[in-house]
């Protein structure tokens, strides 16, 4: 009896879903596509209208040159992209900046879009999802709908300033956020300073 062998596929760059929505903050997910690219991590960015709209209204890119970050681009509305189907291997997600009607739309399981529908992915893969929240005041809505998210196994991740390092720049504390951001999948992008106890002045 003759017997097919299937040799197992040649080891491959890590690929993580990276998606980009409305809320205030869109620099973060800019740099986070510019630290996946130098760590050689392969990108599939998924970008929302009102996102398109606030990159131009709050930094010096045009959404085309953000979307060249990435090695791959989807469609918000398209359904059948490989990133929807669980099939499709990845080693996570990050929606950074991740708005309130995004996060509820996860929380929900209503996949209206891609972006939802790739979180459901992580979510029923088991696979890491990062939800960079920008929101505050927070309601108890938006608790609620973070703490049943967490509950079924997303992070979430409020980009909190680090005071310790008493930063030069805006530049310096959204490096350390979103340094942090890698740390969850294990990435370390070696562009902020870390805590490393109580510094005595000599």
């Amino acid at each position: 009896m003759h017997t097919e062998h299937r040799h197992a596929p040649a080891a491959s760059r890590k690929r993580i879903v990276v998606a980009m929505t409305g809320a205030t903050g869109a620099a973060l997910g800019i740099k986070v596509l510019i630290a996946l690219r130098r760590l050689n991590i392969e990108t599939h960015l998924i970008m929302s209208k009102w996102a398109e709209a606030t990159i131009k209204y709050e930094t010096d890119y045009h959404p085309s040159n953000v979307k060249a970050l990435a090695d791959h681009v989807h469609n918000i509305n398209d359904m059948a992209a490989p990133v929807a189907s669980g099939s499709f291997k990845t080693d996570g997600m990050i929606v950074v900046p991740c708005s309130m009607k995004t996060l509820a739309g996860i929380h929900s399981g209503f996949c209206d879009d891609l972006i939802s529908r790739t979180a459901d992915v992580m979510l029923k893969e088991r696979r890491k999802l990062v939800l960079v929240a920008r929101e505050t005041p927070l309601s108890d809505i938006h608790l609620r709908n973070m703490l049943e998210i967490t509950r079924s196994g997303a992070i979430i991740f409020p980009p909190v300033p680090a005071y310790y390092i008493r930063a030069a720049s805006v530049d310096d504390l959204i490096n350390q956020s979103v340094g942090r951001m890698l740390d969850l999948f294990d990435l370390d992008t070696g562009d902020f300073e870390r805590w490393d106890g109580w510094q005595t002045e000599k």
